[in-house]
Parts: C-alpha cells; structure tokens; sequence
C-alpha cells in the first residue's frame, strides 16, 4: 500500500462537486436545499453508508441509532456521511427466501457506490445475506469499505436456562411433535427466545459470515462478537466511521486486503468456528468477485487440517454472548495462529498479526486449544460421487457419528409441498435407516435454494426416540441448523442433475471419510432414466425471478449471476 495521501482534488466526489460547471452547480445547490454549507463537504471525502435497516427486519432493528453513531465519526474525522437505505434482507420474514434476493442487494450496493459522489463506504449488515451481499457489491466497486456488523442478539431464556436462535427451535419443535412438551411450554419458548435487537445468537449464518468478513480484514477488530445492544458496539460504530475516512486518504481499497491467502483465512477461520454451511457459497462468491478462483475442494482440503475448537452451538454447547465474553473472534485468531498467515493487510492499515496479537481466551471450554478442541476436524465436509458429480456439502460435526458412514432407501419427495403432507403420515415406509430425500429445492427449482435442507424426522420416529437420519437435498438450510444433512447437491435437480433420476427405493450411499455420496444404480439404469427425463416448466414467466432463473450459476459456482462475476472494471460514469 502506497504511503502517499489523495489530495482532495483526487477525490472521487470532486467530480461531481469541485468543478466549475453547470452540473456541479446542481449538485451544489441542491446539498444547500437539504441544509448543508460547503464548509460541511468541500474538500471531504464523501463516506455512503449502506444502511439495511427497515421495520421488517428485526435484526437490524437498532440501526438507527448505529447509522447516527457512525455519521458522528465520519463527522469527527473530517468526512461528509451520507446515508443510503438500501434493501433489508430480513431471513425471518422475505419468502421464499433471501437468498433469491441476495445478488439483488448486491448489484445494489455496488450501483449506488458507482452512480453517486461515494469516495468511500460503511456497510451495515448482519442478517444472513446482507453481508455477503454488501460485501460482493463493495468488492466489485472497489472504493475504500468497512463492514459495520449488527451483532448477534442477547441469549434467549427459558425457565432459566439459555435458548438459542434457531439450533433451539428445531429441537422443541421436534419434543412437540414427539409430545414430550406442551403448546403451552412452547408459547414460553416463543416468547422467550428473541429478547434483544440483532441477529441470531448461535454460530448460525449471520455470526459465521460477520465473523469471517473479520477475518478476512474488513471490520474493526472485535467488532464481531459484541452483542448488538452492548454500548461497545455504539462505540465501534463512530470508530469504524472515524477509520473509513482515513481509509479514503490512503486509498486502502478491498482489492488491498482481499486475497487467495486472506480467503484461506476466512476458511479456517469456518472451520474452526463449526460455521455455516451456508459460508461456502458465500465464500465462492466473494472470492470470484476479487479475481481468487476459490473451488469446493479447498474447503475440503483445510477442513482436513483445522480443528473445530469453538464450542458454540449448533456445533457445540454455548451462545454468541458466551463466545464474547470468552474473548472473541481476535482471540481465536489469536489460538488459531498456527494456521493462518497473519502477514494479511486489515482496514486498520495493520496486519492480521497487529490486531489479534496477545489478545487472551477468558474461558477456554468456549474457545478451545488446537490440541484440545471441540472435534479434530469435520467441520466441513465436500461429498462427491455419482449423486453430487459437482459437489455437495455437510457439516460432519453436527450430526449423530452413526450416520457418517450409513447406506439405506431413498424415500423421495419432488417439492417442500410434497414432503410436508407426506412426512407425518402414519403410512409413510420410513425406518431410521431410511434417507429423506428433497429435490427441486436449489437455485432454480426452489426458487433460490431456500432452506429447506433440514427435513424434519418423521413424527412416528421421534416419538420412537430418533432424532437424526441421513437428508439429502440440492436446498441449503439454516446455519443454525443440525443433522446428519448434505446439502447444496450440485447440479441441482431442476436442471437435470442425477438427484433428479433417484428412485424410491435406490440405496444411498455416503461415506464422509472418504467423502463420498453415491446411489447404487448402475450407469446403464441412469442412462436410461437421464433419457425419459423432461426439464421442468420455468417457475417465473417475467419479472426479476425471470432473470434469476435465467443468469444463476450453481451451488458449487457461489450461485452469483453469471454478468455479476468477475473483475472487468466499468467505467466511471459521465457527469453532464
């Protein structure tokens, strides 16, 4: 990084405020018509804050008082905030899921930063796709960002033990279906459960990704692990606004910090959290978006080497809090230093090494050792074969050690729909050994590869006292799920991969240590089922569905659109 400072007139929002011409006129006098003198921007750098807040998303929900708090830094460090609403990706609420709207937020984020006077960005998100999408839209423009994180929400609390977001749902829904609880011990659970602003407070998606944005250099050390209504985070929040000014004099940009070793860091940095699933598309996308040609088998590749040493849930025993309190992410960068190549540039101007140096572990049953961790390895898992030729995903470490080894009929269900009148019915020919199976769930059948991957065991099971079994479907499902689950088939069966020429009855295969996941059928009866088969009827006949289903790429590409890859550079845009 060049040690040499922009003047002003190097400024990118220069352009459309220090010239002498009638369209800088305009620009000028209508800042004056919302208050502003030229004292307040001339000569600053213009800092947009990409704020998703909305009243729909309740993870996001204190927002307004964060976006006042980081205007009040870039105010204190001679910048000029500007505010910039954009979409509220809320997991909770926007069906059928957030993920068909992720690259939307993404194309954005990176055409408000080019169409407006931006010199540089903070970027507000936490719910499960707004990161990854700010992120791929900043990382494409390239203009100096700091990712502001929401940070998770306060432990849920039940009879007086912890709840978590998610993990927890999933297991008392599951002893009310069993008829071990009352709907009205579950009413205590709903009302319980979410008892602050932020995100979800198990090692779900949202924390996994704000966590690995950290990793990867793009927020303030720490910033991650705080709890969203901690007064530290408002104290964050004007220090990432005082830096991000500072970041434009030095023109520290992301393709400064964003590299093919600082993604290997994000990587183990997964792993070792017992993360989300869902990080790996994420991660792909990201990665593309800056040029690294991140592939699945790099994911398999480290999951082999680094060890699970986070104990949070759905992985493991505690909540987000806990983890806070324990240290944080810095102090797990700092016990995972043996793994990583510290040596990476940060927003801070610093390396990796500077910011998580001698930061210390509180409690260590929360953050582990390398040599006493959570589990030796397995937080991740590529499976490959005849049923997932370009790949799927599992998550090792959260499912029963039974099953990582296991073979059994399929019993195949073609939609949620389907699934979800057939599940419970006493009739169904379902044993524990079966394998659930959910096609048409991925990028294009689902639409947009909801989270559906974790089929629910079917009610006469749980009440037999099962409470895991091997799930197969090209869906995601939520990072604060758990199960013996693979997930993000690839290619999905919408568009004629093998899951679509399973059979009721096939066996399925999988074996994790040798990452395989087959069905016994042979080449000839496939070939022959491949024949008969008939592509589905496109699901949107216009609109913005249209172009999802027509530019998403797969699982295993980061399922961006495929005009959205890459690192061509566009054009500034004329001002006349």
């Amino acid at each position: 990084m060049s040690a040499k400072r922009k003047t002003p007139e190097q400024l990118r929002s220069h352009r459309w405020y220090g010239a002498s011409d009638l369209r800088s006129f305009g620009h000028r006098s209508r800042t004056a018509q919302m208050g502003y003198s030229r004292a307040d921007y001339a000569g600053k750098p213009v800092i947009a804050i990409l704020n998703t807040w909305s009243d729909i998303s309740p993870c996001h929900s204190h927002f307004r008082t964060r976006v006042e708090e980081i205007k009040r830094g870039v105010w204190e460090a001679g910048g000029f905030p500007v505010e910039m609403p954009a979409i509220s990706l809320s997991e909770n609420f926007q069906k059928p899921t957030t993920m068909l709207y992720r690259n939307l937020l993404a194309m954005e984020a990176e055409e408000l930063l080019r169409s407006y006077p931006a010199d540089g960005t903070v970027l507000m998100g936490g719910c499960d796709k707004t990161t990854p999408a700010l992120m791929m839209g900043a990382i494409s423009m390239n203009l100096p960002a700091a990712f502001f994180p929401a940070g998770a929400m306060l432990r849920g609390d039940w009879r007086g033990g912890p709840l978590g977001s998610g993990s927890d749902v999933w297991k008392y829904w599951a002893e009310l279906r069993a008829g071990n609880i009352t709907q009205n011990e579950w009413a205590e659970i709903e009302n319980g459960i979410a008892r602050s602003p932020g995100t979800c407070m198990t090692m779900g998606t949202a924390a996994t990704m704000m966590s690995l944005v950290e990793a990867l250099g793009f927020s303030l050390p720490g910033a991650s692990s705080l709890p969203a209504v901690d007064s530290r985070c408002g104290q964050m929040a004007s220090q990432v606004g005082r830096r991000v000014v500072e970041m434009v004099w030095e023109d520290l940009k992301p393709s400064d910090i964003l590299s093919a070793t600082a993604i290997d860091n994000a990587i183990t940095t997964l792993l070792a959290l017992g993360g989300s699933t869902n990080a790996v598309v994420h991660l792909v996308a990201m990665a593309r978006r800056a040029g690294v040609a991140l592939d699945l088998s790099r994911f398999d590749e480290l999951s082999r080497k680094v060890p699970v040493i986070t104990n949070l849930r759905p992985s493991g025993q505690y909540l987000m809090e806990d983890f806070c309190y324990a240290g944080g992410l810095p102090a797990l960068l700092n016990v995972l230093a043996p793994l990583l190549n510290l040596e990476c540039l940060t927003i801070t101007g610093k390396t990796l090494r500077e910011n998580v140096a001698g930061r210390p572990v509180y409690n260590t049953d929360v953050i582990r050792t390398l040599d006493k961790p959570v589990a030796p390895s397995g937080g991740l898992a590529i499976l490959r074969g005849n049923l997932a030729p370009d790949g799927a995903v599992m998550k090792p470490v959260a499912a029963e050690p039974r099953l990582l080894k296991h073979a059994g009929p399929a019993i195949v269900f073609n939609s949620y729909d389907e699934m979800n009148a057939k599940i419970d019915d006493p009739a169904l020919d379902v044993t524990a050994d079966s394998v659930l199976v959910l096609r048409n769930a991925g990028p294009k059948g689902g639409p947009g590869m909801p989270e559906w991957g974790q089929l629910p065991v079917p009610k006469k099971l749980l009440r037999q006292g099962v409470r895991d079994m091997l799930r197969i479907s090209d869906a995601r499902m939520s990072g604060t799920s758990y199960g013996a689950c693979v997930l993000h088939v690839a290619p999905e069966s919408f568009v004629g991969g093998p899951l679509a020429f399973l059979q009721n009855g096939d066996v399925v295969e999988l074996d994790v240590a040798a990452r395989k996941l087959d069905m016994r059928v042979s080449e000839q009866e496939l070939s022959r089922r491949r024949a008969a088969w008939r592509p589905p009827q496109s699901i949107y006949p216009r609109g913005y569905g249209a172009l999802f289903s027509t530019h998403i790429r797969q699982a295993n590409d980061g399922c961006d659109f495929d005009f959205l890859e890459g690192t061509a550079r566009i054009p500034e845009p004329e001002i006349h």
